[in-house]
């Protein structure tokens, strides 16, 4: 892995203040963040900005991504098209932490109309903090392949 400090972001419109707040903890907790946009709120297509995010992590440029948007069900929909993503919505840091250490997820979405700041980055935080178990999910995350 080429960048395992590096995380790749994006939003849309919807997301792009909980984008803000993610940022800046990730900058605190010593991340470098490649922010893929967008950088104001005017109305923007979300798969435009997944794909950018997707293709980064799918190129292994950055270790994990975050996608944000109204419900994150779009931004996770589009990235996992792309090659060896597995992008999981994540509502709870429970399930921040099943996605990491049953299905080795790569790209964290979130849903900024349905999740508050300081639950998103309890999410963001577990998520990045949590290991792939491996063992028994390693077979069923290759079957994904």
């Amino acid at each position: 892995m080429k960048n395992l400090k590096k995380i790749s972001i994006a939003s849309d419109h919807a997301g792009l203040t909980l984008k803000i707040a993610v940022i800046a903890y990730l900058k605190k907790c010593n991340f470098e963040v490649f922010d893929n946009g967008p950088f104001d709120e005017s109305s923007v297509d979300y798969p435009d900005f997944a794909k950018k995010v997707a293709i980064n992590v799918s190129k292994e440029e950055s270790k994990f991504g975050i996608l944000i948007c109204g419900s994150g069900q779009g931004m996770a929909i589009t990235a996992n098209k792309y090659p060896g993503i597995r992008a999981a919505l994540c509502y709870n840091p429970e399930i921040a932490i099943l996605s990491r250490a049953h299905n080795d997820a790569n790209i964290l979405t979130l849903g900024a109309r349905f999740i508050d700041e300081t639950e998103a980055l309890n999410c963001v935080d577990k998520f990045l903090n949590t290991p792939f178990e491996g063992g028994r999910h390693l077979d069923r995350v290759n079957k994904i392949l």
